[in-house]
């Protein structure tokens, strides 16, 4: 007969508090948390989903892909061996993972990975002009796809050239577009605990730098030493474009975000490039060949030493996002 140990409620409670800091499209959030026993399941929120921007909830799914890993890896790093079973219940969409829960000593680096898992944030300060090294990129690329998603970086000068084009294209339809832009704004400075406050927005005052959907904000953005086109990208794909795909994105995409920290690097997610339609289909059939879909894809570069640290976006409390039955 197996046995189980119920894992103690402050300990589900620290797992959630972690996993919910992971990174989601517009700070939305979009997760829902159920404690049993030993089991942690996790439920897509659809009511806080982009109806407009995110039709077929494929970024509500890759945030809570990367809210999935940050809870797996808080397990472990406090003393509890995660076994996640993806989209188990086939009647039940929503839930997109059962994570069953065993003692087992730490890794040696907890400590490290809670920290790590505490103080990632989306920094979107123009980077400096130090380049990222190709090969840093292509083994943030391998920790993406050793989480269980495809990942590569376009370090070819065409490929690269490329999809500069297609994100500005993106950006720049995504500003045109009146209902994609009233629903973000819906997201700017929307509450204490959600949306993203302009705070961590960059108030621009020219031309260098990518681009970026969110202007006008209040964070100073004066470098220097920022420039153009000195940033890594690294694309997350599938040959599948489904809710599975998705949720391995987002795991990918925060294994590889919690990897770029660890050597000092900032990383931006780029998602207007799969919410327009022909964005999508251009970077599918330019960059990937026609035989991928694009799914996310991650800036990755050096944020200027001495920046002064960044007010974290809010969070929805624990109570607010678990429950333990």
């Amino acid at each position: 007969m197996t046995t189980t140990t119920p894992v103690p409620a402050g300990t589900i409670r620290r797992i959630v508090e972690l996993a919910t800091r992971a990174p989601s499209v517009h700070n939305t959030q979009p997760w829902r948390w159920v404690a049993h026993g030993h089991v942690l399941e996790l439920y897509a929120d659809h009511w806080r989903g982009l109806p407009v921007a995110d039709p077929t909830g494929r970024d509500l799914t890759v945030s809570c892909g990367a809210a999935l890993h940050q809870a797996s890896v808080a397990s472990a790093a406090l003393g509890w061996s995660p076994t996640v079973t993806r989209l188990p219940d086939p009647s039940d969409p929503d839930l997109l993972a059962r994570v069953e829960l065993t003692p087992a000593p730490p890794p040696a680096d907890a400590a490290d990975l809670l920290e790590a898992i505490d103080a990632r944030c989306t920094d979107r300060r123009r980077f400096t002009s130090w380049p990222v090294p190709d090969e840093r990129l292509a083994r943030l690329a391998q920790v993406a796809t050793q989480a269980g998603t495809r990942a590569v970086p376009l370090t070819d000068v065409s490929e690269r050239f490329r999809a500069d084009r297609i994100v500005l294209q993106a950006t720049e339809r995504y500003r045109s577009d009146q209902a994609m832009t009233t629903e973000q704004q819906a997201w700017r400075d929307r509450s204490l605990v959600d949306g993203i406050p302009s705070t961590v927005v960059p108030r621009r005052t020219g031309s260098v730098g990518a681009p970026e959907r969110f202007a006008d904000g209040d964070l100073d953005d004066r470098d220097e030493h920022a420039v153009e086109g000195s940033d890594g990208l690294v694309v997350i794909f599938d040959v599948q474009d489904d809710p599975a795909a998705w949720l391995r994105a987002g795991e990918g995409l925060s294994a590889l975000w919690l990897a770029a920290m660890a050597g000092g690097l900032s990383v931006v997610p780029l998602s207007q490039v799969v919410e327009v339609p022909e964005s999508r289909r251009a970077f599918q059939i330019e960059v990937l060949g026609g035989l991928a879909h694009p799914l996310i894809l991650a800036r990755i570069g050096w944020q200027a030493i001495g920046r002064s640290e960044l007010v974290r976006t809010p969070r929805r409390a624990v109570d607010d996002v678990l429950e333990i039955a």
